[in-house]
């Protein structure tokens, strides 16, 4: 069997060294149109934020290691110009000699990921504007900062890489502004955004939210009001669409989100065609409806499942939850599963917790943690839940994620036989508070 792979960062490396685990015969080949692979995405702002020096600690892995650890051949440099699913080709171009060839496959994997959500603003490809979507991104705006030494930067959006990016850029001693469309924290009650936005403005980094934007000048950014913003370096933080277009003009069926669709087993409409990573289409565990949510973790689970199945493995992906963790300076922000609002729309009658806790004794140095956590009045499910804290957030999300999986319901909150000791929790977690919030919820007297 030929295997063919497009794309070699998390999902198509994943997916290669699970069929070379379970099959040391298969021919395997990865087209990948970029330098590099099989790099930390989620680590390239902590490399321009100089948390690490080390290039090798955000790119670990080149086309030799995979050659001789795993007999898994990656061309970098090639782009898959086409794929014909009829005689089971695809057809290649060299990016460094310029020669199109053909090559052929048994089974094929779509690993072609997201790409950034192009800009819409005039001026939005000036030379010191940047996105961070990949490792020559990330060089890019770590060689600008060596030489132009910027004192000021802009950073539009935000999510996850605009506020890591604030941090970073914060921590280089660079005066940071943060604008987005929205309030800060969307989505999550008022008491969240004002924190967020008040630990931002703490450390330094101004906040404008929400704001529209009309240009970005050689000055900085310009607001529909006029109201310029000067920034020597401008950060698009916008979000990420997946790439879809290969598979698309293949024929193959894209799904309600605009992600390649997929089955279980990461099966496109084509049953000889795979698709995982970046640019497929999952559903949610809650809801089981389709949602895009481009998540590392799920790029690499995807991956394994996909070459699984291609060997003849049992595997298949249970859905998503949405679970998502980030840090912004001594904040950890985390969610997971259903918001109010998405409870409501999946027929569910929610009735929801708000509380603050301490994470650990206050002589231990404890500090307050935020937690919003929903269920489902009828059956006492859990349905969703968002933190926001110091310490332990990211444990206590995890928790939570897992009853979920699990379809656990409030009462497991109470009865959990969670770790203690000082250094890291109260006699009682504050789970078990937000587990008897939720009863006095269900009965109609909340506390």
């Amino acid at each position: 069997m030929k295997v063919i792979i497009i794309g070699a960062v998390a999902a198509g490396t994943s997916a290669a060294t699970e069929i070379r685990r379970h099959d040391k015969k298969t021919e395997i080949i990865i087209y990948e149109k970029e330098r590099y692979i099989s790099y930390s995405g989620c680590g390239m702002p902590y490399y321009i934020g100089n948390i690490t020096t080390h290039f090798e600690d955000i790119v670990p892995r080149d086309a030799n290691f995979f050659k001789q650890k795993h007999n898994v051949n990656i061309q970098i440099m090639h782009e898959v110009l086409s794929i014909d699913s009829n005689t089971k080709t695809i057809t290649v171009k060299s990016l460094l000699s310029g020669q199109i060839f053909q090559d052929s496959y048994d089974k094929l994997i779509l690993a072609t990921g997201a790409a950034t959500e192009k800009s819409s603003f005039p001026g939005g490809k000036k030379k010191h504007v940047f996105q961070l979507r990949n490792v020559n991104d990330m060089k890019s705006i770590k060689t600008f900062l060596s030489i132009n030494t910027p004192k000021t930067a802009a950073i539009i959006g935000s999510g996850a890489i605009g506020l890591e990016m604030a941090e970073n850029f914060t921590r280089l001693g660079i005066k940071t502004k943060l604008i987005a469309r929205s309030p800060m924290g969307k989505g999550m009650p008022e008491e969240f955004g004002a924190r967020i936005k008040n630990h931002m403005i703490e450390k330094g980094v101004s906040i404008i939210a929400p704001a529209k934007i009309k240009e970005i000048s050689d000055r900085g950014v310009v607001l529909e009001d006029g109201t310029l913003h000067p920034a020597e370096i401008v950060l698009m933080a916008t979000g990420v669409k997946p790439a879809t277009e290969l598979a698309a003009s293949a024929g193959i069926r894209i799904g309600q989100t605009g992600a390649i669709q997929i089955n279980p087993y990461m099966q496109t409409s084509n049953p000889d065609i795979f698709a995982c990573g970046d640019c497929a289409e999952y559903f949610h565990r809650m809801s089981g409806r389709p949602t895009y949510k481009p998540l590392g973790s799920t790029a690499n689970k995807t991956g394994i499942i996909a070459g699984n199945r291609i060997v003849g493995g049992s595997d298949q992906f249970l859905g998503v939850l949405g679970t998502n963790i980030v840090k912004v300076f001594d904040l950890t922000i985390a969610q997971t599963g259903l918001s109010v609002s998405e409870a409501q729309a999946e027929g569910f009658d929610p009735v929801v917790s708000l509380d603050q806790k301490p994470n650990k004794p206050e002589f231990m140095g404890g500090e307050m943690m935020m937690i919003y956590a929903i269920a489902d009045k009828n059956s006492g499910r859990l349905l969703g839940c968002q933190m926001i804290g110091g310490e332990g957030v990211d444990r206590r999300i995890d928790v939570f994620a897992a009853l979920l999986t699990k379809e656990g319901t409030y009462e497991d909150l109470i009865t959990a036989d969670l770790a203690y000791a000082p250094p890291y929790s109260t006699p009682k977690d504050p789970l078990f508070f937000t587990g008897i919030k939720l009863r006095q919820a269900m009965i109609g007297n909340a506390i």
